[in-house]
Formats: C-alpha cells, sequence, structure tokens
C-alpha cells in the first residue's frame, strides 16, 4: 500500500494513503485504523482517523531509548507496522437507519436546496431518502458523521452566514456531503430535517452511534411518528 508520512508538530505523524476522497481510500483508512488496534504501540497515545489519513499521536518519552529523534523513531516503528498491512481484517461494515421528519421546522433549508436543484421539495426527500451512503470520518463535533455518497442532483453550497445554535439531531446538506449535528452547534450546512435518534451519548462507554466505514440509510416519518419515539419534548431523546 502506498503511502507518505509527515509530522504534525513534535508529538503526531499524518499517515497519508490517498489524496482522494473514495470507497477505497476509507477501506485503507480502516485496515490502518483496525491494524492500530489490534497492535496499540506503548508509543501510542491514540489515532485519528479522516478522509485520507490517520493521525498517529505518540509520546516522545516512549521513544527515549533510541538513538533516533523521536520523530525519526516513530516514523521508523510506523514503516514496520504498515509492512503488515495486507494482513489487517476490516470488520463487515454496519448498517444503521436514521429516521428522519424532513421540512417544516425541522428543515428550515429543504425549500432552499430544492430551488437550488430545480427540484420540488418531495424530489430532494426521495433522492436523499434513496441513497446509498458511507460515513467517512466522525469529526468537527463529538459523533458528527461526514456521510458520503449523496446524489449531486441534491448537493447545496454551505450558508453564507452560519447558524449561531443547530438543534440536535438535525440532518443537513454541505457541498456533495449530508451530515446530523449529534449535539447543539454552530454551523453552516443547509438543514433538511431532525431525526429523533441520539447520535452522541457521552454517558456511554463508547458515546458516538457511528463510525467510520458504517453504511447508512434514511428513513422518511411524519412528525407524528417523530414525536411518538420520543420528539424534542422526551428527555431520553434530547
Amino acid at each position: 500500500m502506498d503511502y507518505t508520512l509527515s509530522p504534525l508538530g513534535d508529538q503526531a505523524i499524518v499517515i497519508t494513503i490517498s489524496d482522494t476522497i473514495n470507497e477505497e481510500a476509507q477501506t485503507k483508512v480502516r485496515l490502518l485504523s483496525s491494524l492500530l488496534d489490534q497492535q496499540k504501540p506503548e508509543w501510542m497515545v491514540e489515532y485519528i482517523p479522516a478522509f485520507t489519513t490517520v493521525t498517529v499521536f505518540y509520546l516522545p518519552t516512549k521513544l527515549a531509548d533510541c538513538d533516533l529523534l523521536p520523530y525519526e523513531a516513530v516514523k521508523e516503528k510506523v514503516n514496520q507496522l504498515l509492512s503488515n498491512v495486507t494482513t489487517g481484517k476490516v470488520e463487515k461494515p454496519r448498517t444503521i437507519e436514521i429516521p428522519v421528519c424532513y421540512g417544516g421546522e425541522f428543515g428550515p433549508d429543504l425549500h432552499f436546496v430544492a430551488e437550488h436543484n430545480n427540484l420540488s421539495p418531495e424530489e430532494v426527500i426521495d433522492i436523499h431518502r434513496s441513497g446509498e451512503y458511507s460515513v467517512y470520518m466522525i469529526g468537527f463535533a463529538p459523533g458528527f458523521p461526514f456521510i458520503g455518497g449523496m446524489s449531486e442532483k441534491i448537493a447545496a453550497p454551505r450558508r453564507d452566514s452560519p447558524r449561531l445554535a443547530i438543534p440536535e439531531r438535525t440532518v443537513g446538506i454541505a457541498g456533495m456531503q449530508t451530515g446530523v449535528y449529534p449535539i447543539e452547534t454552530p454551523g453552516g450546512w443547509q438543514l433538511i430535517g431532525r431525526t429523533p435518534k441520539k447520535l452522541f451519548t457521552p454517558e456511554e462507554d463508547i458515546p458516538s452511534l457511528l463510525r467510520a466505514g458504517d453504511k447508512i440509510t434514511f428513513k422518511q416519518i411524519s412528525e407524528e411518528e417523530y414525536n411518538n419515539w420520543g420528539g424534542p419534548h422526551n428527555d431520553e431523546n434530547r
């Protein structure tokens, strides 16, 4: 597998495996992540997978017995680890369904997305819920999934002026990506709906519902179904 290594500050190394965001790059990122999970090097603090990179943070003190500088030492160790990457196993992707109540107060930008693409709101909903999606990475906010695979037919630019507060569980579109805000946060994505499903539960051992590699399906639900699920007035789903 081709890759390049570069420093990030004095305690991290970036493994870049592609300059293009696609399924192949995502699979390789997952392979690297799986390998690091299996090996758990004592010098590693944590790793962060992204679209086409995996950043590994390390403890220089764990490399003190080496004649090389910490970065050169960890670079050598990473090369040794990656020599085994072809034997790494990637878990079969999970498929997770996310119910969405589209439009109205939950999706104030649905009409903008429709007008931007010369479609009706109903056509935008049909295209969005019929897509085949993959979670490329988690980032920006705790548990926020950057989801690829959306049709260019409903692509839309970010807002010129970001909102100061977007309600948690709101579904948005930005460019060719869709995503869900797991917590209330500022943001500039075009908002098309909201899910009653919680994506971030900090009280759990694994706080993020989604992870890189997951396959996502969106299911349209009514406002009544949303409220029956729990909705904004049920503490279990807030």
